[in-house]
């Protein structure tokens, strides 16, 4: 439970339904910590301790045990470190995925079960269902488009998959709310969050900066040279973690034409810039495939591929690697600002085919 209305809604409707529920919260992050960035007025963020206070108070109301479990020391290795270690390494992270991934659907599931719990429900909105020829778990796009998160739960396995719930898969967000009402869920008006729970405001360059500073690194060594696509000299960067692929504003290059941010090469300390067309990729390479509703192919296949969240799926070909977990995919029509580190999840009508951390892009 985060404190949400999505898992507040599965808790109630779980128990009204008569199974036997108990409510736990991961306790992840230390809000008070980096006093810098911290922020106890931050609103929008998951896992907030107001959302810990609320997933307490709905428990109490539907009249279930609840329970709150301290995943900080796991959270931060697999988590932050990693998010921290992306960005100087010039990569562009997923926060959420790599929780999902590691917390949410690892070591929860795993401590759900050392206390009887066979399965765990959450407020994701996708759907399961199995094979009826195969037996196999299929991960499928949510009804509600708009709300769907196939594009975080990319990494679950068969055995995950075959433990959990997503009741709100087959809904619509304003269905949701309206059964919070008739469910008596009392927070059934409270806005979503946005924001990742270890950044307030989304200043991810400032949170790590402030990492830095607590963990002893020195951030002046992240500096270096801004250059054009030639090699020319145009100016000195903060650090490669302050950019990403694709980035327009602050750069801090005065241009008559728009720049962006081309690409970051952390082990030449220099981030490149250029116009939009340099954005524009047809091929990349992907690793760590997990292939979920089907085997892994022998052949090329052909599928819809997301490459960051909010991107409309294109049309490409996957062809199957050379036994390294690495795959390359050629989109029919070039991409903009394909970006190292991002997922790449592959779509055939609602089923996730597969999905994996995208390595780099080729022009051809």
């Amino acid at each position: 439970m985060s404190g949400g209305v999505d898992s507040s809604v599965v808790a109630a409707l779980l128990h009204s339904r008569g199974e036997r529920v108990v409510g736990m919260t991961m306790q992840l992050w230390n809000q008070r910590r980096l006093p810098e960035v911290a922020s106890e007025k931050a609103t929008g963020r998951c896992c907030s301790l107001d959302d810990v206070y609320d997933a307490r108070y709905v428990a109490n109301k539907i009249g279930i045990p609840y329970y709150v479990v301290n995943f900080e020391e796991r959270f931060e290795e697999n988590v932050v470190k990693p998010f921290v270690q992306d960005y100087l390494e010039g990569r562009t992270p997923i926060p959420c995925t790599l929780c999902n991934n590691f917390i949410k659907f690892d070591q929860f599931l795993d401590m759900a079960a050392s206390v009887g719990s066979g399965r765990v429900a959450t407020g994701h909105y996708a759907r399961i269902d199995q094979d009826p020829l195969t037996g196999r778990w299929r991960l499928k796009r949510a009804v509600d488009d708009t709300k769907d998160q196939t594009y975080f739960l990319f990494g679950l396995t068969q055995e995950q998959l075959a433990r959990t719930l997503f009741p709100l898969g087959g809904m619509r967000k304003t269905e949701v709310r309206e059964l919070a009402r008739e469910l008596d869920v009392p927070i059934a008006d409270k806005p979503d969050s946005q924001e990742i729970c270890f950044v307030p405001n989304g200043d991810y360059a400032a949170f790590i900066d402030a990492y830095f500073r607590e963990q002893g690194i020195d951030a002046g060594s992240a500096r270096g040279a801004i250059l054009d696509e030639s090699g020319k000299r145009l100016g000195e960067h903060r650090g490669v973690h302050h950019y990403t692929i694709g980035q327009r504003k602050g750069i801090g290059i005065a241009a008559p034409e728009p720049l962006y941010v081309i690409s970051t090469e952390p082990a030449t300390q220099t981030v490149v810039v250029g116009s939009g067309d340099g954005l524009m990729r047809r091929r990349m390479r992907v690793k760590d495939l997990n292939w979920i509703s089907i085997e892994a192919p022998s052949g090329p296949v052909r599928a819809m591929v997301r490459i960051r969240n909010r991107h409309i799926p294109a049309a490409a070909t996957v062809y199957p690697g050379s036994g390294n977990g690495v795959v390359e995919v050629e989109f029919d029509a070039p991409q903009r600002a394909i970006t190292p580190g991002q997922g790449a999840v592959f779509y055939r009508d609602d089923f996730v085919l597969a999905g994996g951390w995208i390595v780099d892009s080729m022009d051809t």
